[in-house]
């Protein structure tokens, strides 16, 4: 929940100790305090860019005092400010309780009696605020923290008009796409005002209900286009009363919608009374709200200092339970120890009750897991996956100087997100799994990804690519292909540049989900400023079987090349389609349309369609032996084929290079540790083309070099740091993650082109110059 402090963080600010960093924005961070008196507050401090501009600096001040005077008891209480030092802050009431992305990520949308008493709740909030001559301008799920006694609705009102969070073609837009209401997404300066709270609040309630944002998600251009025309999506909720409420909330016209006063009459439901929790919010919802809010009873333990583990060899005494669960929290489950230099994580697991470890210093075994589809929808992804973590796994045992023996655990999710949050939460359990390959597809990410990052378990996707995930506390989650809108960079590139077009059509098809949304839009964004040419898109209701009126429409808007995003049905369709018509231009297809399914439906008119795809292919991996630089990629095929008697399915080189990118890490923390203890040699074992970044006896902060309490074992955390800090030549990309986000800093694809009936792999994809 909380990072460390940075060497450049003060220590104290307006009476304020600051304990650890919670989030940064366009105007400032917001650290974790504590007053003299042990109060924890959220503490907001401005950048000084801000703090330098009169014009602000008299906002805020307005502002500030207006947000005093808001009173409700479900929106966060301003508890001090100070717009007039040279570093303006603002501190609110800490709320220990997670936010509704949280809960809905890990449970579930909510059910309707919960929506409705929580809409309630939310509503008088927001009336308190209008009341204060303010309004909220970024109502939104993430805004919204859930509480022992009810919500509680934060960040209002708080010169939020200088935090815009994206820019269109006419103007400013202010607040967070796909919640704020269409005035404000047209960018057209109109002000933002209660009404438009109401809409964001429509917008939240339906997430709430459905477990999805009702205009979809994607690029922030889509989302403004959708919000401003499209309706929203209320499938899944069922009770007719809540869908009535949330269709008026969500109404265009300003003037259609309830006020936040009206909406505290409208909802009937009864709302919880004396911090009654249990009465309107699911049972595991409850509990994870009890844990947070009992953690706080350990508040006063935190003032002993702890110094980090990495710098003594001395073992750390383990915190008492009441206090260990503080520390959890507040740390987003690691045990955070206030130093001379600030916030220092030690991790909490270790060994069982008998003090055992379950492997022994000389012979020691770790797991790599794979999480994936084995017998679902993506089987064919998910073995291939499997397969390149296996043969990685091989190739680092075979090492003679390898610190520890490595083995794979594989767990099948069926393509289920429910199951795939069961599966994570078997392997944050287990003790001796190292690091997580997988999973196969995007919701099962979604749905895995609270439990992987509550335990700091480093988890490594190559095929999950939406462009964005829910918020999450720790830096143990690594995207390591680029993302369906990425994508879109050499896709543009290859048909307007590479093959000479000026006009492209594109066709996004429903059917593809998110996944067609985000590559089909992207393009089309990306086009005028990349090439210069022009796009003409078409958007198709799911389950049209019928594309042949489309097509002709691309055509006679004189579309020289085509774009299809959606599935393989779909693209076989389009394909038939197209191969009626003169057209002779070039096309691609979305990569996830990159089945057999389309091959078999297209049947003659696949000839010379061509995919852009984050994998690579058999061909490249079984190519030509005489070039050094292929050679790495020949041994891999050569040692799928011996092993498994075939050539290696998409994904599966992929698979092999993550989970090598982990085998070297990990070893080198183990390197580390016992260059450090004069119990071993500094040499750093790896996979693929070692190219390790820093000396291998640097343990980064965050966890214990002796592996969290497990002999010899690398910590989580420490792991999870080292990734994110290494750079790796796999044999099918260079690997490298943004500091920020934890996504591949390298955008490589590869061209995919159907020849004889079949995929052939091309080569590397065309990218923009410069």
């Amino acid at each position: 929940m909380t990072e460390r402090l940075r060497p450049s963080d003060p220590a104290r600010i307006g009476g304020h100790r600051l304990l650890g960093r919670l989030g940064a924005g366009g105007m400032g961070t917001v650290y974790l305090g504590r007053t003299d008196a042990g109060a924890l507050a959220a503490v907001k401090v401005i950048l000084p860019e801000y703090a330098g501009d009169e014009e602000f600096r008299t906002r805020f001040r307005r502002e500030a005092e207006a947000a005093r005077r808001v009173d409700s008891p479900w929106a966060v209480r301003v508890t001090g400010a100070d717009t007039e030092s040279e570093t303006p802050w603002l501190a609110t009431e800490f709320v220990p309780g997670p936010t509704l992305p949280e809960v809905v990520a890990r449970y579930g949308p909510l059910p309707a009696r919960s929506v409705k008493v929580l809409g309630r709740l939310l509503a008088r909030a927001l009336a308190a605020v209008h009341a204060a001559g303010l309004a909220h301008r970024d109502v939104k799920p993430g805004n919204v923290l859930l509480a022992a006694d009810g919500p509680r609705l934060i960040d209002f009102g708080i010169a939020r008009a200088a935090d815009a969070t994206a820019l269109t073609a006419t103007g400013l837009v202010v607040g967070t796409p796909g919640f704020l209401p269409p005035e404000q997404a047209t960018g057209s300066g109109a002000d933002a005002g209660p009404a438009g709270d109401v809409f964001s609040l429509g917008a939240l309630l339906a997430y709430a209900a459905t477990g999805r944002p009702p205009f979809g998600s994607g690029a922030v251009d889509a989302l403004l286009y959708r919000t401003v025309h499209d309706a929203p999506d209320l499938d899944g909720v069922d009770d007719p009363a809540l869908r009535a409420l949330l269709t008026e909330c969500l109404a265009k016209d300003p003037a259609a919608r309830p006020s936040a006063a009206d909406l505290d009459t409208r909802i009937t439901e009864d709302v919880p009374a004396g911090g009654a929790s249990a009465s309107w919010l699911p049972e595991d919802v409850v509990r994870t709200i009890a844990e947070r809010s009992a953690a706080m009873l350990a508040l006063p333990d935190i003032d002993a200092t702890v110094g980090d583990a990495a710098a003594s060899d001395t073992p750390e005494p383990r915190p008492a339970p009441a206090r260990r669960r503080f520390l959890a929290f507040a740390a987003g489950g690691a045990v955070v120890a206030l130093g001379a230099g600030g916030l220092a994580a030690v991790r909490l697991w270790g060994d069982g009750a008998d003090g055992r470890s379950g492997a022994t210093t000389a012979g020691r075994r770790w797991v790599i897991g794979v999480h994936a589809d084995l017998t679902g929808d993506q089987k064919v992804a998910g073995r291939a996956q499997e397969r390149g973590v296996r043969l990685a796994v091989d190739r680092f045992n075979s090492r003679t100087d390898k610190p520890f023996t490595l083995t794979v655990k594989a767990l099948d999710d069926r393509g289920d997100p429910a199951r795939a949050e069961r599966v994570a939460e078997e392997f944050a359990r287990d003790p001796d799994v190292l690091a997580v390959i997988g999973p196969t597809g995007d919701a099962a990410t979604g749905a895995a990804l609270p439990a992987y990052d509550e335990a700091v378990l480093p988890l490594l996707t190559v095929s999950s690519l939406q462009i964005a995930y829910a918020a999450r506390v720790n830096a143990a989650f690594f995207q390591a292909s680029p993302s369906y809108a990425a994508l879109s960079l050499p896709i543009v590139t290859r048909l307007l540049r590479s093959a000479g077009a000026g006009r492209l059509g594109i066709l996004i098809d429903r059917s593809g989900g998110q996944a067609a949304y985000q590559a089909g839009y992207a393009a089309n964004l990306m086009v005028p400023g990349l090439t210069g040419g022009t796009t003409h898109p078409r958007v198709v209701p799911a389950g049209t079987t019928d594309l042949a009126p489309v097509v002709a429409d691309l055509l006679a808007h004189r579309s020289d090349a085509l774009l299809y995003a959606g599935d393989a049905a779909g693209a076989a369709r389009a394909a038939r389609a197209l191969a009626a018509t003169p057209f002779k231009g070039p096309r691609v297809a979305q990569h996830t349309a990159m089945r057999t399914e389309f091959l078999e439906r297209a049947g003659e008119a696949a000839e010379g369609w061509e995919f852009i795809a984050p994998f690579t292919g058999a061909d490249m991996v079984g190519g030509d032996t005489a070039s050094a630089s292929a050679r790495p990629a020949a041994d891999f095929a050569a040692a799928h084929r011996e092993r498994f008697g075939a050539a290696p399915d998409a994904w599966a080189a992929e698979a092999y290079d993550v989970a090598g990118l982990v085998a070297r890490e990990a070893a080198a923390l183990v390197r580390g540790a016992e260059k450090k203890s004069g119990a071993g040699k500094s040499e750093a074992a790896g996979g693929g083309t070692p190219t390790p970044t820093g000396s291998p006896g640097t343990v980064p902060p965050g966890a214990s070099p002796s592996g969290d309490g497990r002999p010899g074992r690398p910590g989580r955390a420490a792991l999870a740091a080292a990734i994110a800090a290494s750079r790796y030549e796999g044999i099918s990309r260079t690997y490298a993650f943004d500091a920020e986000r934890q996504q591949l800093v390298a955008r490589d694809a590869h061209l995919h082109r159907v020849e004889g009936g079949r995929f052939r792999y091309v080569g590397p994809a065309p990218q923009p110059k410069g």
